[in-house]
């Protein structure tokens, strides 16, 4: 099997983790994203325990927005300055 950019496979080894895609290959490992949610490096002597995976049954994780704090609109109030009692 030829491991490639955007080719979705799964681990023979570890079915819990889901189909995986592929998002990074070198000489010496691929990088691959799966359903779990978690991106693992498969180190190229490895390939032989991946196979190819249904592209249909990839889920991609979707991407979690962060939380916007609400900003401060009003002034801060002036200090009040005591007044010397006579």
């Amino acid at each position: 099997m030829t491991i490639k950019r955007g080719t979705v496979v799964s681990h023979t080894g570890a079915i819990e983790w889901g189909v995986g895609k592929v998002v990074e290959v070198n000489s010496l490992r691929a990088t691959i994203q799966f359903s779990d949610g978690v991106i693992r490096k498969i180190a190229s002597s490895h390939y032989t325990i991946l196979q190819p995976g249904d592209p249909a049954s990839f889920v991609p994780i979707p991407v979690i927005v962060p939380v916007v704090k609400k900003i401060r609109t009003t002034t801060k109030r002036e200090k009040k300055v005591k007044q010397p009692v006579v």
